[in-house]
Parts: structure tokens; C-alpha cells; sequence
């Protein structure tokens, strides 16, 4: 069977869950208050920009796409007066490795799949894809878990600036976009107004541009062209996201998603991840760890 785009969505709901230990795991929250940032936001844009360097907030506002401005600058030139770019990227890394470790990934098992990684980004192009690229300027490190939390770091934004690539190809807007993903229950609408900031109002003028799409009914659920031009994006998403992975074989593959599926059942059992997210991830399969590319 060829590689199709269940593949890379499967990839990601395995890689996603552990890079994201270091916006839930409190080891992760304690590291980057020890650094000055005060606040959960000041700390996730401090640490998820720091590869790109001390860059004006409207650079990180367009590479992040569905955060207001006005969200950024609360947080962003001055997390530099805080910590440097470089010891946000050190607290992040060691306490991201520290909670792999915690939830009991041993040093192989991580090698094995930052190993994989490597070599398959080591020939996934950057082009267009600016955090993927600023994320695989910076040197692996060279503690096992450290090394793994950094591979599914770089699959996590080569996907994602694909994503954005994609929503914006079709000109959807970033606050767009949050609205189209609530209404086609990839996460409950309550959740996404106060994780990126809406209110009644702004929300309501966003879901007037989706109707005005014909995305949208008067409910604000999705209608039929809706659906289809979710399951597009989504598709679209997975498909060029597979790029990622052309510098492995199928044997390759098959073991990169043997090793990495354990790890991410770990990194699930362990709680830190709530299952509910902004991501809308899956855990439905995490019990089969084949690729099933046969």
C-alpha cells in the first residue's frame, strides 16, 4: 500500500503528543518560570520563538498565524528583557527531557526514533516552511530524551507550517480558521474563544465570513461545501506532510512508527496531555504500531 495521507495524520497524532509535554507538564511551566516569565503566555511565546531569535512580534505573529497581534506583544520583544532566546531554547529542551524521562521513555527506545528523524529530515526541504527551518538550524542535542522531544519538535512544525501554507492558499484567515476547526468539532468552540482570544463579538464576525462562503449555516454549523472544504484542508495538510518523510524507506518508516508508538501510549498514560486540545488530536489507534503501509 503507498504512503497516503493517513499516514502522516497518523504520524502526527504519535509525534504531536510528545512534543507537547512542554506546554502541559509542569516541569515545562516551572522551567521557564525559573527563567523571570511571569504567566503562561509569555513563557509559550518566549519558548516556541527562540529558535527564530530576538525577531519583532510581527515576524512571530505571522509564523504562529491564528494568535491576535495583540496577544504577541503582550509577550513579545519583552520576553528578551527576561532571558535570552538561547536559555529560553536550553529550558525547554532539558525540561521537555525531563518529562520524557518521568514518564518513563528510556534512553534506546528515544534514540531509536531521533535517529530515524534525523535522517529523514536531513533531506525534508525547508522551503517556505520558516519555524520548521529556524527549529532544524539549532544542534541536536545529545541526551536521548532531549534528542527525541527535539525530532518531534521538527515534524511537529514541518507539518504545521504546511498547515498554515495550506489555509492560506485557500484564503482563510488565521482567526478564520479557529472558528472552521471548532465548528467541525475538532475542538469545543469555548475552549478555542479563550485559548486565542475571542470574544462573543469577534467570533461572531468570523463565523459571518465562513457563511458568507457558504461554510457556515445560520447556526454556525457546517454545511455540506463546509464539510468538504475542511476534509480539503485536512487532506491537503496530510498529504504535503508526508514530504517529511521521503528520505526513509517503508522499512524505515514501519520503524520509526514501531518505536514512537510506545512512546507516545507513555507520554498519553502519564496525563499530562489533556485529551482535549487546540491540536484536536487522535488517540484512538495508539494501540496498533504499524505504519500499515502493506
Amino acid at each position: 500500500m503507498p504512503r497516503t495521507a493517513l499516514t502522516a495524520r497518523r504520524l502526527h497524532d504519535r509525534a504531536e503528543p510528545v512534543h507537547a509535554v512542554t506546554y502541559f507538564a509542569p516541569e515545562s511551566r516551572a522551567a521557564l518560570d525559573g527563567l523571570g516569565y511571569r504567566g503562561f503566555w509569555s513563557g509559550y511565546f518566549a519558548a516556541r520563538s527562540a529558535p527564530l531569535g530576538p525577531v519583532p512580534a510581527d515576524v512571530v505573529t505571522a509564523a504562529f498565524y491564528n494568535f491576535t497581534a495583540e496577544r504577541v506583544a503582550k509577550a513579545l520583544p519583552a520576553a528578551w528583557d527576561v532571558a535570552s532566546p538561547s536559555e529560553a531554547l536550553a529550558a525547554r529542551e532539558s525540561s521537555a527531557a525531563a518529562v520524557l524521562r518521568r514518564c518513563g521513555v528510556g534512553d534506546e527506545e528515544a534514540a531509536t526514533v531521533a535517529d530515524l528523524v534525523r535522517r529523514a529530515v536531513a533531506s525534508a526541504d525547508t522551503d517556505g516552511r520558516v519555524l520548521y527551518g529556524a527549529n532544524r538550524a539549532l544542534p541536536w542535542p545529545s541526551d536521548p530524551q532531549a534528542r527525541l522531544w527535539h525530532a518531534t519538535t521538527l515534524l511537529r512544525e514541518h507539518r504545521g507550517d504546511g498547515h498554515v501554507a495550506v489555509l492560506t492558499a485557500e484564503g482563510l484567515s488565521g482567526r478564520e480558521c479557529n472558528v472552521l476547526h471548532a465548528a467541525a468539532g475538532g475542538v469545543p468552540a469555548e475552549m478555542i474563544k479563550r485559548a486565542r482570544d475571542y470574544d462573543d463579538d469577534q467570533w461572531a464576525l468570523h463565523q459571518e465570513a465562513l457563511r458568507g462562503r457558504g461554510l457556515l449555516d445560520g447556526d454556525g454549523v457546517l454545511t455540506g461545501e463546509g464539510r468538504k472544504f475542511k476534509r480539503h484542508i485536512e487532506d491537503r495538510t496530510d498529504t504535503i506532510a508526508l514530504s517529511v518523510l521521503a528520505g526513509l524507506d517503508d522499512s524505515d518508516v514501519e520503524a520509526l512508527f514501531q518505536a514512537l508508538t510506545p512512546i507516545t501510549r507513555k507520554v498519553v498514560a502519564a496525563g499530562d496531555v489533556p485529551a482535549g486540545t487546540p491540536m484536536g488530536l487522535s488517540r484512538d489507534d495508539l494501540d496498533d504500531g504499524s505504519a500499515r503501509l502493506d
